[in-house]
This record gives structure tokens, sequence and C-alpha cells, in this order.
């Protein structure tokens, strides 16, 4: 961007082979692709190594759905903020700093002693990984142009969706293959020589860059919208598990009046002339509004169905975890064949491709719902595969077009913000998801986890429908401005 500095990296003359690598226009995307698939295959992978952490520390159903909804809560309400110290004080620094906290919150995982150290260790992950979050695509704009860019971010993309999508398979490997005996504790300290190796080579690999004037951080913003995500979470997680007592309900009571102060703040500050953490003239697009809350209602789902199906086909079916890992490269499949073919039926079909997908989810919910209710717990997995396939492909056709097609209606100069508005709502959203079907799931898993699951289902199922109604809200845009590629 044009506003922006670009300080390239200084060092000892190199060894030919190393002067080729480091002369290498994708050089630098090596490194941040490496830490993009840490971060985001660490939301998945402990699906599958729940039980095992459950039974090993003697772990309550509360702490075990804060081990993903905190590292989700908290990689939410720091992306934002974390996007504007790496434009004030240098993307790579703060990108680098964030790797290397995410490394040792990583480590302090992997050795965690009980419950309550591993779920400290995972809101530390969350808000490194919201550190370094940002700054990977704010480099990747000032670093690749035309094409070149274009290319950088279908990387990006298909990282992303290769660590999401196959985060299930790698950690039931890890436990069921119990590497040098470390059982669940090997899905978080494979990040530490992953982190280091890429930490080691930032100096020399990724430039130095800021945006000139950046502004100060909006830190009572940030301060109010933190406070307001966990007075929603924290009663939800722990709210059941102690019956309810008055305290949840008075949290619960207090969230739209800390998100209505955060607002309020937000218009404030704006109007002195200020920056404010989420700039209140965004929300009067119609694309950002409509898109944000079809975002939400999206990932509220997502995360939530990836954990409450690893606990049915370990805790209900009795299947390992490599097993388990098997069942979700099934809904890999369609994912991955979607996906591939979302671009082009983006340009072709715009808003509709969201809703279509969304249909596909209600579809893939329903179907398993119905496999689990004519079949009870141990209905043959085949009886699975059509729902599992569904919802799949209705992920495919949800999670990328949502974005573009809201992208391609804002102008270019609110890309990048809308961009960061819609990372953090996907990360609120799953949030907040894994706090309410946990309630349903962990709820009814006394009458047996295949109820649970079915329940489960049914609401996922409602939520997809409601997603597929927020769809229609998008404003119609031409296909061909799809094309158009946030900058960061």
């Amino acid at each position: 961007m044009s506003t922006d500095q670009t300080i390239s990296p200084t060092a000892a003359p190199p060894q030919p082979a190393w002067a080729r690598l480091r002369r290498h226009p994708f050089a630098p995307l090596l490194v941040l692709l490496a830490a993009t698939f840490m971060f985001v295959l660490d939301f998945f992978i402990v699906n599958v190594a729940l039980p095992a952490v459950q039974t090993d520390l003697s772990a309550s159903s509360g702490a075990i759905e804060w081990v993903v909804a905190g590292y989700g809560l908290t990689l939410a309400v720091g992306l934002v903020t974390a996007g504007r110290l790496g434009d004030r004080y240098g993307r790579r620094r703060m990108f680098a700093l964030g790797l290397a906290l995410f490394t040792l919150a990583s480590a302090a995982c992997g050795v965690a002693p009980d419950a309550t150290t591993l779920v400290i260790a995972r809101l530390a992950q969350g808000l490194s990984a919201a550190l370094l979050s940002p700054q990977v695509l704010s480099i990747v704009g000032v670093t690749y142009d035309g094409e070149a860019r274009l290319k950088a971010l279908s990387a990006y993309g298909l990282v992303m969706g290769l660590a999401a999508v196959g985060g299930q398979l790698i950690g039931g490997a890890l436990v069921q293959l119990d590497v040098l005996g470390l059982d669940w504790r090997a899905c978080f300290l494979i990040n530490v020589p992953i982190g280091l190796a890429a930490l080691a080579l930032t100096p020399s690999l990724v430039p130095e860059s800021r945006a000139a004037g950046a502004s100060r951080p909006d830190l009572a913003g940030t301060v109010l919208l933190t406070a307001g995500l966990t007075a929603i979470v924290l009663p939800l997680v722990e709210g059941r598990q102690h019956d309810w007592p008055a305290w949840t309900w008075l949290s619960l009571a207090a969230a739209p009046l800390l998100l209505g102060a955060f607002v309020a703040h937000q218009r404030w500050l704006s109007r002195r002339g200020g920056a404010p953490l989420v700039p209140p003239a965004l929300f009067r697009a119609r694309a950002v509004s409509a898109g944000l809350g079809t975002q939400l209602a999206l990932w509220c789902g997502q995360a939530s169905f990836f954990l409450v199906l690893a606990l049915y086909l370990q805790q209900g079916r009795g299947l390992d975890a490599l097993d388990a890992g098997l069942v979700f490269t099934v809904l890999a499949a369609t994912y991955l064949l979607a996906s591939l073919r979302a671009p082009a039926l983006t340009m072709r079909f715009g808003r509709a491709l969201p809703g279509v997908g969304a249909l596909t989810l209600v579809a893939g919910h329903a179907a398993l719902a119905l496999a689990l209710a004519a079949g009870g717990t141990h209905v043959a997995l085949v009886g699975l595969l059509p729902g599992l396939l569904l919802v799949g492909a209705g992920m495919g056709l949800c999670i990328t077009p949502l974005v573009t097609t809201v992208l391609s209606t804002v102008e270019p100069a609110s890309a990048g913000a809308t961009s960061g508005l819609l990372s953090t709502m996907q990360q609120v959203g799953g949030a907040v998801g894994v706090a309410v079907i946990g309630v349903v799931f962990f709820g009814s898993a006394v009458h047996g986890a295949g109820h649970a699951f079915e329940l489960s289902e049914l609401l996922l199922a409602g939520l997809a429908l409601v997603t597929a109604a927020l769809s229609r809200l998008l404003p119609r845009a031409a296909g061909a401005a799809g094309a158009r590629q946030p900058r960061a």
C-alpha cells in the first residue's frame, strides 16, 4: 500500500544456497504459512484428543469446553487490536513476538499438570495467535503485488483449509501412535520445533513494514469488547455444571450493557476524530452488517460441530482417536472438493452460493440426526456417511464464498478492516457456538452420547437455516467483483 514503509532486513553475506533462498520472492511466504498452519490447526487438532485429556487430567466438562472455546475467545478479541499494533510498531516485530509466545504457550499446554493450567495456557495460545494472525495478511499485502499477491492469497487460503480439515486426522494419529509416550500432549508439543524453526527464519526472510501515521490502539474499546464477550461465554460454559447460580444470570444480563458501552465508545471516539477499534461507518454498508451476522451464525455451528462429533465418536461409540480422525476425512474430502469449485461458482452465482451452502449444511445435519434417531447410538458408520458428505460440501460452499461475496461489495479502502471484522466474527462465533452447543450436548449426555449428539445436530440444523436466511440479506454483487482481493 502506498502509505506503508517497507524496511528490508539486513544480514551478513550469506552462503550461496542461502542467498538463493533469500532472493526467492516467495521465501517470506514459507514462514508466514508455517505460522498460519499452526494457529489454525490448534483450533481443531484438540477435538479428537479431548477424551484423553479429560481422562488424564480428570477434567470437568466445563474445562473441556474452555480448552476449545477459550482459544477462540482470546483469539477473537485480540485480532483487531493486534493488527493496529503491527501497523504502529512493525508487522514483522509483532509477528515474531506472537510466534514466540505461541510456541511458548504450546509448550505450556503440552506439559500442563492439570486442567486449570491447560485452560490458562490455551487462553495464552489464543492471545498469541491473535498477535501473529493479522500480521500475515498485512505482510502479504505490502510484500506482493498483482499476480504474485493472488498466488500468495490462494496459498494462504489453501493452507487454512488443510489445517482445519486435517486437524482431526493429525490429532488422532498423534494420540493413537502415542509418539514418545506423550499421548495427547503431542498435539501441542508438535508446535514447538515448527515454531522455533519459523522464528529462526523470520528475521532473515520476512521484511519489516509499518503503516505511516498509524494511530494508537483503542485500549478502552478492547477492554469493553473483551468484557462483553467474556460475560456471554463464561456463564454459558460454567453455568450448567454449577446449576446456574445467580452470578451466571447477572453476567448474561451485563453482557448487552458492556457491548452497548463498547458501541457508544466507538461512536464517541469516531466523532472526536480518533481511531476506534471498529469504525462505526463500516456498519452503514449493508454488505458488512449482513455479512457479519451471517458469518457469526455460520461459525457458531462449525467449531461446535467438530467438538460434538469428536466426543460422540469416541465417548459414544468407543472409537480410538485415529479411527475418529479417519471419520473426519469423509467430510474433509467433500469440503476440499467444494472449496476448489467455490471460486468459479461464486463468480457465477454471487450471494446465492453461501445460501445454497447453508441449506446443504441443513440437509447434512438433519441427515445425521435422522440416522441417529433411526439407528440409535451405535448406528452403522455407513449410515452417517450421507450427512457427513453433505456437511463437508456445505462448509466448502459457505466459508470462502461468504467472505468473497462481502468483500466484493465494499470499497478497496475498507477491505482490510472488513476482512478483520469477518475474522473476528469467525472466532467469536466459534467460541459462543461451542459454549451454547456444549450446554445442550453435556446437559443431555446423561441419556447417552448418541442422544446428546442427535439433539446437537437438530440445533445445528436450525442454526444453518438461520445462516441461509441471513445470507439473503447480502447485497447482490456482480460476479466479476468477487475477484477483488482485500488489501492488508
